[in-house]
């Protein structure tokens, strides 16, 4: 019924969205041509000659959806990864349009009916998988629609599945219950589901009922029988999913590289260690540090002078931090502090008071005023715009034996801002909590992630309550 439901589903995803690229085309040539607020100099290309060109590159924008997995089920992901899917669905296309107009030589077709049309294109194809979302979510709350799921072997990742489960019901799952050996059949297990059988019935169950999926949640230990259900499972066309019982080793995002024929499983997937993505994070550094530089000049003159007129010493301050890879370089920021001693400046944790502070100090280091400098790293290399706040070395080797995978965050280039500064956690925060926020960055970086991250920074203003 959920496979029905689902081909169901795709056809008016299809639909719609084929109404979408129509309804923005639309839109696009009455702002273009005919609304008066875009000045137009009438050309040479008719409303057919406009149209016809989209109606041949619909079915290419379909091609590029399903090919991004824009039609697969969307029951348990982010709204925000299928809205990063719409927007690369649509940047692939407008380019192939471009390319095609300039291959076939139409030269008169309008560029900014084009621009209009991406925008507008992207812009519709979110709301519309919002809308529809939202209607589906509303449908499952109510007890329609629902997938109906069996767990096979109890062990604590069953508990923690089925407390999300609680949480997100939303999903449309129903627990048919659970197949365990530690459980007598049809007493309820102590985290709240109904014991069906031993694991040795599985077949037995599935001649006389058809759950939507299965879940293996076997612990390390019960990994022999795993082969006999999977096949049993096969035979049935029972869609299978695991849940693997090194969960609790490797909490990260792992990925599977294949090393002649053989399945490896990488414990970290990182996007920038793909040369391509790299390249684009450098690229957009380089040009933000370069504008940031070019308008905040007058202000970084202005602190340097201020500093040199209010207190005794450097206006640069220079700090040896950890870099990518472990590597150490010198971060530069303005100076807030009276001049320290070597080993206060090294081990010396800011405080609320701190009364090394200058006064002057104290209102660039509430407005990130003293963090300009560092648009400077950032053109060097040594810094990004986004991502894991450096430490310095001491702080390094005393955190590294102290909190879980501290090190992670040494695997790409640091940030001036980044996920933990934008959610509050900067200045005498938690560091277990920041490093959480590092390592999500660090495996779901995308391009759409850095624009979101610099975005929140601006909007949220520099001046934060935990800066010392």
């Amino acid at each position: 019924m959920i496979k029905e439901n689902q081909k169901i589903l795709n056809g008016v995803l299809l639909i719609l969205d084929i109404i979408c690229f129509m309804l923005a085309f639309l839109a696009a040539w009455f702002l273009r041509l005919k609304s008066g607020i875009i000045n137009y100099q009438p050309g040479y290309l008719s409303f057919n000659e406009y149209f016809i060109p989209i109606i041949v590159i619909i079915p290419l924008y379909l091609i590029i959806y399903y090919n991004l997995g824009l039609y697969n089920p969307y029951r348990i992901k982010s709204m925000y990864t299928e809205m990063y899917k719409i927007f690369k669905g649509n940047v692939y296309g407008i380019i192939i349009f471009t390319v095609l107009l300039f291959i076939f030589k139409e030269i008169h077709y309008s560029r900014i009916l084009l621009f209009l049309f991406a925008i507008l294109c992207t812009a519709f194809s979110i709301a519309e998988r919002i809308l529809v979302r939202k209607l589906l979510r509303d449908i499952r709350r109510k007890g329609f629609n629902k997938k109906h799921i069996l767990f096979v072997g109890g062990s604590y990742l069953t508990e923690e599945f089925l407390e999300r489960i609680k949480n997100n019901s939303h999903w449309g799952y129903q627990v048919m219950g659970i197949l365990d050996d530690e459980t007598p059949p049809g007493k309820s297990t102590s985290y709240g589901i109904r014991s069906l059988g031993k694991v040795s019935s599985l077949e037995s169950f599935l001649q006389e009922n058809k759950p939507d999926e299965i879940f293996i949640t076997f612990d390390l230990k019960e990994y022999y029988m795993l082969r006999h259900v999977i096949n049993i499972c096969e035979k049935y066309g029972i869609r299978t999913q695991i849940i693997p019982g090194y969960y609790k080793y490797i909490p990260a995002r792992p990925y599977v590289e294949e090393l002649d024929g053989l399945p490896v499983i990488n414990i970290r997937y990182i996007p920038l260690d793909n040369i391509l993505n790299s390249i684009i994070k450098r690229a957009l550094d380089i040009i933000f540090s370069l504008t940031a530089i070019i308008l905040t000049s007058p202000i970084m003159a202005i602190t340097a002078l201020l500093i040199k007129l209010t207190s005794p010493g450097p206006v640069i301050f220079k700090q040896i931090r950890v870099g990518l890879n472990n590597k150490s370089f010198t971060m530069y920021k303005f100076r807030s502090m009276k001049l320290q001693r070597d080993d206060e400046e090294e081990k010396e944790w800011t405080t609320k008071n701190d009364p090394r502070k200058t006064k002057f100090g104290s209102f660039i280091r509430k407005t990130s005023i003293d963090e300009l400098p560092q648009f400077f790293n950032v053109l060097k290399g040594d810094m990004s715009i986004v991502g894991p706040r450096p430490e310095r070395p001491y702080f390094v080797e005393k955190f590294k034996e102290e909190i879980p995978k501290y090190m992670v965050k040494h695997q790409v280039r640091p940030g001036i801002t980044g996920w933990a500064q934008v959610n509050g956690l900067r200045g005498d925060t938690s560091i277990e909590k920041r490093i959480d926020h590092d390592i999500y960055y660090i495996e779901h970086w995308s391009l759409l992630l850095d624009i979101r991250i610099m975005f929140l920074t601006i909007i949220n203003g520099f001046i934060n309550k935990n800066a010392y």
